[in-house]
């Protein structure tokens, strides 16, 4: 079925693109021997179309789908016609659909308007071919997928930032020089308990990633002091865990197949809508109010359940830290192992098993199920392997940067 509707996307993006080149390119798919072929409407020489443009539009199209976003861009610098191609909304908005649910991260300023995809398709005869070059039309300006996509696209965030002055690249060398307090930050959340490999035991064993830099004297009555980590042998940064069960309870309940009672939050019914409400404990309140931020380490194998009671316990925390403060949130979105195979669609890698179906929920997707959206607070959601840890050190990055830490030479 996925399969079916990937092929519809591509042939409507086909046609789009096809009568719109017969409509204002005509010549663009002839190879011409009279150099002196004259524009349409225009009386101006028209220059020689050149081999790639000679191609059926097809073919175009497929080149295009093993370009990068980058190379599109530039690809539309050469001449009008490909100017014209490049912006066409459909084709960008069958880029999103192809690989936004391959992006390893996603945050609050980056999340993509899904609204956008889930509004039908530009009716064939009001697509790009019904608008001439540099005409803006109210449809084009409310659907900018071209916008979304550059803008979302994990290879394309950096490239787009404007660079940073030389003198802020000075006065961040300064201000690491200078010592800071150590962040600290909560770690919570079902792929700590859920999963077949702790993540949790991995980072502490894990001194090639992050290096264990000991335990900092302040403590916080039944939590503890929590466990300090040196990011990129330069900033200390601090994690407490917080478990809704001990270790002994989990491995019976699952292997009895019943359910735990919960030690971070308190369950107070449900609203009218019927979504759960949670309190935080008395505990977990105090750890709250201490922390810079926040880790939720979600898990993202696919076949599980239980979204409307995370977003609860999400919006439980974050509002016991106090309005004082926006504390950032970093979901990993963790599965145990990256195994079996991996393809390549487009220029994406992936990992898929042996039936070629995904072997985690998108980030993507997982910031749409833990209403990540709707938060005030700084949000990102961070693909993660526990058992290699990757994708870890890109997610501490996030947070420590949404904490004010300076990064020399960044």
């Amino acid at each position: 079925m996925e399969r079916k509707e990937h092929q519809i996307q591509e042939s409507v993006v086909i046609r789009s693109l096809r009568r719109f080149r017969d409509r204002y390119f005509p010549s663009s798919g002839k190879v011409h021997k009279d150099h002196s072929t004259l524009a349409v409407d225009t009386g101006e020489e028209a220059p020689e179309p050149g081999l790639l443009d000679c191609l059926p539009v097809d073919i175009q199209f497929l080149i295009m789908t093993y370009l990068s976003p980058a190379d599109i861009c530039r690809l539309g610098a050469t001449s009008q016609y490909w100017r014209a191609v490049v912006r066409d909304p459909l084709l960008w908005r069958y880029f999103l659909l192809r690989d936004m649910p391959y992006w390893r991260s996603i945050d609050h300023v980056t999340m993509p308007q899904l609204e956008l995809l889930d509004a039908p398709l530009i009716n064939e005869d009001e697509s790009l071919d019904d608008r001439k070059e540099g005409q803006e039309s109210g449809m084009d300006s409310k659907f900018d997928y071209m916008s979304e996509y550059l803008k979302g696209c994990p290879s394309c965030r950096q490239r787009w930032l404007p660079l940073r002055p030389a003198y802020q690249v000075v006065t961040s060398f300064l201000q690491a020089l200078v010592p800071s307090s150590e962040p600290r930050y909560a770690m919570f959340g079902p792929g700590m308990e859920h999963l077949d490999v702790s993540l949790v035991t991995r980072l502490i064993h894990a001194p090639d990633v992050l290096p264990v830099s000991g335990t900092p004297q302040r403590q916080i009555n039944g939590i503890g002091s929590g466990i300090s980590y040196m990011f990129k042998n330069q900033h200390k940064f601090n994690i407490l865990t917080l478990y809704s069960t001990n270790r002994a309870e989990r491995e019976r309940a699952r292997v009895e197949h019943q359910s735990v009672s919960n030690k971070l939050f308190t369950f107070e019914g449900t609203d009218d809508s019927g979504f759960p409400i949670y309190n935080t404990t008395p505990q977990v309140q105090q750890v709250c109010q201490v922390v810079d931020g926040f880790i939720y380490v979600a898990n993202a194998e696919t076949g599980r359940g239980g979204e409307q009671s995370e977003v609860a316990q999400i919006r439980s925390v974050l509002s016991s830290a106090g309005p004082s403060k926006s504390r950032p949130l970093l979901v990993l979105s963790c599965v145990s192992r990256e195994e079996l195979e991996a393809i390549r669609t487009g220029n994406q890698e992936i990992t898929t098993d042996s039936n070629g179906a995904r072997l985690r929920i998108p980030c993507v997707d997982m910031a749409k199920r833990l209403g990540l959206p709707q938060l005030s607070n700084p949000w990102m959601v961070q693909d993660t392997v526990a058992e290699s840890l990757s994708g870890l050190l890109d997610g501490i990055s996030w947070l420590l940067r949404c904490s004010g830490v300076k990064f020399y030479g960044n």
